[in-house]
């Protein structure tokens, strides 16, 4: 094993007694921790007659992303089993949900070289796939040393990740030379993989803009918006993070919209009760989704403490904001609410989906705010101009359909693999 990875797969040993303890710190507000302990180290009760074609999707944004992928493998290749793995309870929820027993699914193991080991052995994939910025030193090498096929598609790098991984420049280069193909996002993704010591880097664009809204989910919009009420604006708080929500509802409060209803919708679902707290402490009138009431004319705010009905959300609503974008956490994905049509907020901090921002901007899609103490003046303009609030929205619909195409080239890539296996 070279130094470098004597190193890592030391530190990581020595951070075991450490995972329990996050365990049961997480289950503290998601018992869900606590299940399928045995999965995380590589035992599975889990089997397929079928081969396997392995997706590996962190948590509910990388899910939802591979939905198209997840399509189109399973028309192409019916005689395999799609087996996802994921890192967190949520994501293993929203697989559940979006792919029911259409999929098979479980939790990818921690890093350790004899859990990747057993993940390998017991699933024997025909090719793994990881999504997005997913570079596991062992889970790697396994792959090379077992001849499994490795790709890394859509795959992003910010500058802020490409310096983390510059501080190990031996480690990360070893890394990624031994990744069967990468692809990634954008140029400048393509560029910072190759300056960290990837081979050839193609460019594939980004599985988001092939996203397809879920047909549940639109047929249940309109009945979301008969609770809400028709003739009220809706403004939908998208996937907020902690530390937001305090300055959307400080925006809320200087707007003059007696009749505006806002849909809070935290990213995390651990937070639905802290986030109900503060909003009534705050003084707004609250109702629960969860509660599945009709909205009172006098409702101010509404949590959405749902899982899965994000473009139900979207769908539903007049305009969006997107969160984990007022504070320095990187953004969350515009492209859903864009691929329905609905005009967009974001804030400055989009490192995470640098690129879709600024095309999103550029062509009248979505407006950026520079500060979170402009929230509500610029709420308040686009609440009160409906025609710019269409326009946008169109942008929004040609900004998504200008930029599909991700899905075919990443299907190519795994085909290569599948077809020059030997039988």
């Amino acid at each position: 094993m070279p130094k470098p990875r004597v190193f890592y797969t030391l530190g990581l040993w020595l951070l075991l007694p450490y995972i329990g303890f996050h365990l049961l710190w997480r289950a503290r507000k998601q018992p869900e921790y606590l299940r399928h302990i045995g999965e995380r180290f590589g035992f599975y009760a889990t089997h397929s007659a079928k081969p396997i074609i392995w997706l590996h999707t962190v948590s509910v944004g990388e899910t939802r992303a591979a939905a198209s992928l997840v399509q189109r493998l399973r028309e192409q290749y019916p005689d395999h089993q799609i087996l996802l793995t994921h890192t967190t309870p949520t994501g293993l929820a929203a697989s559940e949900q979006l792919y029911g027993d259409n999929v098979m699914r479980v939790y990818l193991p921690y890093d350790y070289p004899f859990a990747m080991r057993h993940f390998l052995r017991h699933f024997k994939p025909s090719v793994g796939v990881l999504l997005e910025t997913e570079i596991w030193f062992n889970l790697i090498h396994a792959c090379h040393t077992t001849a499994t096929p490795l790709l890394l598609l859509n795959a992003r790098l910010s500058k802020k990740s490409a310096l983390g991984y510059a501080r190990f420049p031996a480690l990360t280069r070893h890394a990624l030379s031994e990744f069967t193909a990468i692809a990634a996002q954008t140029e400048a993704d393509a560029q910072r993989l190759n300056s960290l010591g990837a081979n050839t880097v193609n460019v594939m664009g980004n599985l988001k803009f092939d996203i397809e809204p879920p047909a549940a989910m639109l047929e249940l919009a309109p009945q979301l918006r008969a609770q809400f009420g028709t003739q009220r604006p809706v403004f939908l708080a998208a996937s907020t993070r902690e530390g937001e929500e305090p300055l959307i509802l400080d925006a809320l409060q200087t707007l003059n919209l007696p009749d505006l209803l806002t849909v809070i919708v935290p990213r995390h679902p651990q937070r639905f009760d802290a986030v109900a707290n503060l909003i009534q402490q705050r003084g707004f009138r609250l109702q629960r989704r969860s509660a599945n009431n009709a909205i009172a004319p006098t409702t101010q705010i509404v949590l959405g403490d749902s899982m899965g009905e994000m473009f139900a959300y979207y769908a539903a609503c007049d305009l969006t904001f997107i969160g984990g974008s007022l504070l320095p956490l990187g953004g969350q994905n515009l492209i859903e609410a864009c691929a329905l049509g609905k005009p967009v907020l974001i804030g400055p901090h989009t490192y995470n989906f640098a690129q879709a921002t600024e095309l999103a901007v550029a062509c009248g899609a979505a407006l950026q705010i520079q500060r979170a103490d402009e929230l509500g003046k610029i709420l308040g303009t686009l609440l009160t101009d409906e025609p710019r609030m269409r326009l946008m929205g169109q942008a929004g619909l040609m900004f998504v359909q200008d930029n599909r195409g991700a899905t075919e080239r990443a299907v190519a890539l795994i085909a290569q693999q599948i077809n020059t296996k030997p039988d």
